[in-house]
């Protein structure tokens, strides 16, 4: 069994595990080279709905495999031809395809979580939280292959947009209890536009909105990671969410580093990098390792 006591080599390799018509969707997978069996974490990179690549969070995956944890950083469908909720398809079936190569991979196929930043965090959770919804299980698994479910052994959460139609008013300027900086609207109010379409899909897919509603979801255990302060991720959304998540019984360990500014895990010379990356490989180990 991995701890985050060694250090590995790290093999990565690109794998096409889906393919839209012509269009092929790639993983990049990190794995630890080593006496295993290892837990698998799917990576979803952030980019607001409709920018960013798998290749976005390399070092990070990197480093968290050399710690003992298979990474699978997915690509996914992203507007203007794919809005909601044509990335959780994609990501609900690269779940399923994970689990079912993971022997393959030395990893342990029920031992599967998903972590992101900004946007991709939000679609882990939200994945996470709703595993069994049968517009994200869209996809049917290729025949012959082990059957597999899209549920999540653990989340975390770094720096997330947790709430799509509070971070929309927040930077249109339409909130009471907070105003976005100079320029948040021509930063984001487009790319929600792009991908969500409406409001009502905003708030359809709001995780804490989804709880106080009444709706029953899967609870997965969680890690939020982020900074005091994150212009493009209005404090209020977050306290809000860590509480209905904990009201509804699930479990969310939580981490507000002190300062200003996103990418926790942009400079690994940093202590919050490396303290990021700790508490990442310990919670993961704890919950599926």
């Amino acid at each position: 069994m991995a701890t985050s006591m060694q250090t590995y080599d790290v093999e990565i390799s690109d794998v096409e595990y889906l393919k839209h018509g012509e269009t092929p969707l790639l993983a990049s997978v990190f794995r630890p080279q080593g006496t295993g069996p290892f837990p698998i974490m799917i990576e979803l990179h952030g980019g607001a709905w409709v920018r960013g690549n798998r290749h976005n969070g390399y070092d990070a995956n990197e480093a968290l495999a050399k710690n003992g944890v298979i990474v699978v950083a997915l690509d996914f469908r992203v507007p203007p031809e794919a809005p909601y909720p044509a990335s959780l398809v994609d990501i609900h079936y690269g779940v399923r395809w994970a689990k079912s190569q993971a022997a393959g991979w030395n990893g342990i196929p029920d031992r599967v979580g998903a972590m992101g930043t900004s946007s991709g965090a939000h679609q882990a959770m939200l994945l996470g939280m709703r595993p069994n919804d049968s517009r994200y299980a869209a996809l049917s698994q290729p025949a012959g292959t082990a059957a597999a479910d899209g549920a999540l052994g653990c989340v975390i959460l770094v720096s997330p947009v947790i709430d799509p139609l509070g971070r929309y008013q927040y930077a249109k300027g339409l909130r009471d209890d907070i105003t976005p900086p100079e320029g948040m609207a021509e930063r984001v109010v487009a790319m929600h536009d792009l991908y969500w379409v409406t409001e009502e899909a905003m708030a359809e897919a709001a995780p804490a909105r989804i709880l106080a509603g009444g709706e029953r979801t899967a609870l997965p255990p969680s890690l939020f990671l982020a900074r005091s302060y994150e212009a493009g991720h209005p404090r209020p959304d977050s306290d809000e969410f860590i509480r209905q998540y904990q009201k509804a019984g699930g479990q969310m360990d939580v981490t507000f580093f002190d300062g200003e500014g996103e990418g926790l895990l942009r400079d690994f010379s940093s202590d919050v990098a490396k303290q990021t990356l700790e508490q990442m490989t310990d919670f993961i180990n704890q919950h599926i390792g």
